[in-house]
């Protein structure tokens, strides 16, 4: 007796996760027949041979034997402690360890967050690329993701003013991801005053993900938006994933800043849902502390000679020497985000690229259409590889790219003839 297929949730379809979807499960059967792939589709440090900074082992390690038992839903009060102290000297207003959430990572505080705001049909502003997560956390929650562009041109920056043309009587939220993954722009201060002023006139939450807010390069600088959010109501992200490099630990908070008042309701939400689940990872909070009072391990890591920062010259140079590739160059987070131009774009798809790239020169990347844009011309890759790795890679996406600049010519060519 054959039973039938069991239904599973429809707004499901809508979501898409190219990061770790379908490429990826190509990628692990590929190496199961034996073949080794570089793999630049997710930011995970660890799987680069980065650690998460020894003071902050040993936090986890010298308290392991008080991390049995459930914590409050909010966190552990030391870690709250901590990061309210270090938003406070940020500039964050009201913040507070009242007002400090600790989650299993910043991925789980995104969906609690929608989910404690939403009701169905509201809708979020999101930005264009996006982290895609922020779309799925949006549309599970029964919201619609309404999106701003963040334009090549424009250095991947968006426009407020067509920011506040898509306001409308059923948009709840404004979302920031600075710096940003994929592209690694980072928002100067007089374009966070311009958002933040739409916010407060269209009483707004603003929501931001600020993840990278230390990686950063060639000067750039990360402006947070809290301290210039004042009163409206504001959520800011971060956690030990990027900057601490400690992923698996899923350690991410959020703050809750501005007027409390105004803010109530939305804090009680987030508290509910926090209690539901009982609390977030405890060994990992007790690395909270060092990490936001101890040594600076990241700056090295950017500035010239360091890794990362290797790593991204490894990109813009290759790119730069690429007869079919252009880049706005990241200023910070762990990511390029490159465009196919030229004869190579004539017919370009992103995931038949990303597929093919697979499948003959084993370099595993994800199409930019995953990052929920209309065009199709870019992809994404981490700069967490060893900058030589970096430029093999680059090298073999050249000789992809060669044929499908010579395919599209053919192709010319061809049609040419016939039109003669």
């Amino acid at each position: 007796m054959s039973l039938p297929p069991l239904k599973t949730r429809e707004r499901l379809s809508e979501v898409r996760y190219e990061i770790r979807g379908e490429l990826a499960r190509r990628a692990r059967e590929l190496e199961a027949q034996g073949r080794k792939q570089i793999k630049l589709n997710i930011g995970n440090p660890g799987a680069f041979g980065f650690r998460a900074p020894e003071h902050l082992q040993r936090a986890i390690a010298d308290h392991i034997a008080d991390t049995d038992p459930y914590t409050h839903q909010q966190g552990l009060p030391v870690a709250r402690e901590a990061i309210a102290a270090f938003h406070k000297k940020r500039g964050t207003p009201n913040a507070s360890p009242e007002r400090v959430f600790v989650g299993n990572g910043v991925s789980e505080l995104i969906d609690l967050s929608l989910r404690a705001l939403l009701n169905p049909g509201d809708e979020v502003l999101l930005p264009s690329p996006d982290y895609p997560l922020w779309s799925a956390a949006t549309i599970l929650n029964d919201g619609r993701p309404v999106y701003y562009r963040c334009q090549p041109e424009n250095g991947f920056l968006p426009d407020p003013d067509e920011i506040e043309q898509l306001v409308s009587s059923r948009t709840r939220a404004i979302v920031l991801i600075n710096p940003n993954n994929p592209t690694g722009a980072a928002y100067p201060r007089e374009l966070i005053e311009r958002i933040v002023a739409i916010a407060a006139k269209h009483k707004l939450l603003l929501m931001c993900d600020e993840i990278y807010d230390s990686i950063l390069y060639d000067g750039a600088q990360f402006v947070p938006v809290a301290p210039i959010a004042g009163d409206l109501p504001c959520l800011s992200f971060g956690g030990l994933s990027k900057v601490h490099r400690a992923c698996g630990w899923r350690v991410g908070w959020a703050v809750l800043s501005g007027d409390p008042v105004a803010s109530g309701d939305f804090h009680h939400a987030m508290d509910l849902l926090g209690a539901l689940r009982l609390c977030a990872n405890v060994p990992g909070q007790f690395a909270i502390e060092a990490a936001l009072n101890g040594e600076d391990t990241i700056a090295p890591l950017c500035a010239p000679g360091g890794r990362l920062y290797e790593a991204r010259r490894a990109v813009i140079e290759s790119v730069e020497a690429s007869k079919h590739l252009q880049l706005v160059k990241p200023a910070g987070a762990l990511y390029a985000f490159p465009a196919v131009v030229g004869a190579a774009a004539q017919g370009f798809d992103d995931h038949r690229f990303a597929l093919e790239l697979l499948e003959t020169e084993d370099v595993l990347v994800v199409p930019g259409s995953s990052f929920n844009v209309p065009y199709r011309n870019h992809f994404r890759v981490t700069l967490l590889p060893q900058p030589a790795d970096v430029r093999e890679v680059f090298g073999r996406i050249e000789r992809v790219l060669d044929l499908h600049a010579q395919r599209a010519e053919h192709n010319a060519q061809a049609l040419s003839a016939a039109v003669a």
